[in-house]
């Protein structure tokens, strides 16, 4: 009988902390999958964030590191600066990127630096309890807002992909989703082409996936993905914002 469907080789065999429903570890089989297909693991060096996905250095087989709070965009530059053959990852949630790590990430993306980001957006702090995060929908209820976002007071929410799409330094900035099998499918492929084009040394290259946390939201998993395609699709929406592939085709 032949094996059709296994784990990525990249993939730490080991069970992962995450929450039921919680689908970090979805986008952790996509990115090791890109690896394998790519062959590029023995000179990958991932680096992990502050947040849920605290731990992923030990979910992959790749060398790993770990940053401090809001600081792995900067720490992967020095990683690539340093070793420039080696394919350069972080993996971070909203918190995390769009928070306090706000000046590493559009700085090291209008720098251009040729490193790939995995931006998970949940739109809430899921480590931390379920506080508001810089993705939280308007009026979307959480710890830190009761009664729910409210704009005039909190702001609106950040949206990463279109504003990092404005920036020269950006070579690829694509939103996905993990809330339909054509969707994760759709975003492994995105995925790869952000590795691919870091191996062709384009330049700075962000996938941000949508998330669930039922968790932190209080819903089951299966309401989750529902609330996840009613509420977070229609406020950011998916699709490619910037390729600069795309736009030398043309």
């Amino acid at each position: 009988m032949s094996v059709v469907f296994d784990r990525p080789k990249a993939l730490s065999p080991v069970t992962t902390h995450y929450c039921p429903g919680c689908t970090h570890g979805i986008i952790h089989r996509l990115v090791a999958e890109v690896m394998d297909e790519l062959d590029i693991t023995g000179r990958t060096v991932g680096v992990a964030p502050v947040g849920c996905s605290v731990m992923a250095y030990n979910y992959f087989e790749c060398d790993m590191t770990e940053a401090a709070h809001g600081r792995a965009p900067a720490q992967a530059t020095g990683l690539k600066r340093a070793n420039p053959d080696s394919i350069v990852f972080t993996y971070q949630g909203d918190g995390d990127l769009a928070a306090i790590g706000t000046a590493e990430t559009v700085h090291a993306a209008t720098r251009g630096e040729n490193i790939t980001i995995i931006f998970v957006n949940n739109a809430i702090y899921g480590m931390t309890g379920g506080q508001m995060a810089p993705t939280t929908l308007p009026n979307q209820v959480t710890q830190t807002t009761p009664y729910g976002r409210d704009v005039k007071t909190a702001g609106h929410p950040v949206r990463v992909c279109e504003m990092l799409s404005t920036l020269d330094g950006v070579a690829y900035a694509e939103r996905v989703s993990m809330d339909t099998v054509p969707h994760i499918n759709a975003a492994k492929k995105a995925i790869k082409k952000a590795f691919q084009y870091q191996l062709e040394g384009k330049g700075f290259t962000i996938v941000e996936v949508l998330s669930t946390c039922p968790t932190n939201w209080g819903l089951s998993p299966v309401k989750a993905l529902g609330w996840l395609q009613e509420n977070m699709i229609p406020h950011y929406p998916l699709g490619v914002y910037k390729d600069i592939g795309a736009e030398v085709q043309k």
